[in-house]
């Protein structure tokens, strides 16, 4: 049988596929190239055009905006797992008072979208409950509730489909529910939803940017003031750059973070060294059995 879901393409097929490929290539490159002509014709490459980047004060507000938007990440997503993890418990218990609670707060927060949430959290907060909350504490709030409703269920959807052999096999050695849960199924489980766990903290922190529209100091909101600056040439597009390149190191920072997790889970546990098993010894006058 053949090792593929489709016909092997004979050597007509082959050439039309590397024609498209080579086309497909050179369009896209040109397209680039026309965009960075363009930025070159207009001076958006000299000097003067950057000059906004070497200035003491600049670098330190990019800095500060920077550990905002980390320190807002990774509270965030801390809240955001164990949200996730508890929900996706409440959902799978037996009880029907835990479970149907559980599943009306996920599904409401999944489908409340999360700058509407950050917009609850700090101006209806205030006005209508009377409770302030800072900037900070409205998006971290937000993305907690939006983005930890979409991993319990990934947490629960990766439990289930876990074999069912294996929780039966478990039950039958006389282990509880919760012994189930954290010895068998929830570490042949973190594996197979690794990928779409690091998808979701992602996520999570490119969403920290819709703080700029409640006015919390991150990357986005001190990119838009710095490039409206007219004294510094408004270099709006210079500054859209560099703050692009940051986000693409944070995320590429993440991908080896999750890479390195999944090759130690994807080891396991380390095996002792086998020894040889010790030569029987003669007793008595007989022979050694």
């Amino acid at each position: 049988m053949s090792s593929v879901l489709y016909d092997i393409p004979g050597p007509a097929a082959r050439a039309r596929n590397r024609t498209i490929g080579v086309v497909g290539v050179a369009v896209i490159v040109a397209i680039l190239g026309f965009v960075v002509y363009r930025f070159w014709a207009t001076g958006q490459f000299s000097g003067r055009m950057w000059d906004w980047i070497t200035y003491e004060a600049i670098q330190i507000r990019i800095l500060e905006a920077l550990w905002n938007t980390i320190r807002a990440f990774a509270v965030a997503a801390v809240l955001s797992l164990l949200f996730g993890a508890v929900f996706a418990a409440g959902r799978l218990s037996d009880h029907a008072w835990i479970r149907v609670p559980c599943t009306v707060i996920v599904e409401f927060f999944r489908a409340v979208p999360l700058l509407v949430l950050i917009f609850i959290m700090y101006y209806g907060m205030s006005q209508g409950a009377g409770i302030e909350i800072t900037a900070f504490w409205a998006v971290v709030l937000g993305l907690m509730l939006y983005n930890g409703s979409v991993l319990a269920e990934v947490f629960r959807a990766g439990i289930n489909a876990v074999p069912r052999g294996q929780s039966e096999a478990a039950y039958a050695l006389g282990l509880r529910k919760t012994q189930v849960m954290s010895s068998v199924l929830l570490p042949q489980a973190v594996r197979s939803m690794l990928p779409t766990i690091l998808s979701q903290l992602v996520v999570v922190l490119k969403d920290t940017a819709l703080g700029f529209l409640i006015l919390y100091e991150e990357l986005l909101l001190v990119a838009r003031q710095l490039g409206s600056q007219v004294q510094l040439g408004s270099p709006i597009l210079q500054v859209a750059l560099v703050v692009a390149v940051i986000y693409i190191g944070l995320c590429l920072i993440l991908t080896g973070l999750s890479r390195l997790v999944e090759k130690r889970l994807s080891q396991g546990p380390r095996k002792a060294t086998a020894q040889p098993a010790p030569e029987p010894v003669p007793t008595g006058g007989g022979e050694a059995v």
